[in-house]
């Protein structure tokens, strides 16, 4: 899903754009300065890109460059090994913990320090 956003005139307007096999649908949000559609984009950018204030965790590559869904293992660990508990509550808000389970359970770039919090502290022992 993507948002996109529309001038048509001196108003802006916001719409999602999701693709369904071959088909690209849109979907009408509102315009731009309504509360509602603020939140939703601003809710959509949370998911969808590293937030500012994880900038520290990052220091080697560019936040823009950071793929959410394709670079999950990358920034799992990274939250993982050098992260604090907002980090790790906006992972569980990004990826299921399944996901975070695994990347913890076959990590090799996972400190053995941080391997063994994180074990204790999602109650996992398989990892």
């Amino acid at each position: 899903m993507a948002i996109i956003t529309k001038r048509i005139g001196h108003n802006s307007y916001a719409y999602t754009s999701e693709r369904e096999g071959e088909k690209v649908i849109h979907k009408y949000l509102g315009p731009i300065d309504d509360p509602a559609v603020e939140k939703t984009i601003s809710s959509y950018r949370e998911v969808h890109a590293v937030p500012e204030v994880f900038r520290f965790l990052f220091w080697d590559a560019r936040l823009e460059d950071i793929h959410v869904r394709r670079n999950a293992r990358y920034i799992i660990e990274r939250v993982l090994d050098m992260g604090n508990l907002d980090g790790v509550n906006w992972l569980q808000r990004i990826y299921p913990v399944q996901r975070i389970m695994e990347v913890l359970a076959t990590s090799r770039s996972l400190s053995e320090k941080s391997k063994n919090f994180w074990r204790l502290w999602f109650n996992f022992e398989n990892a």
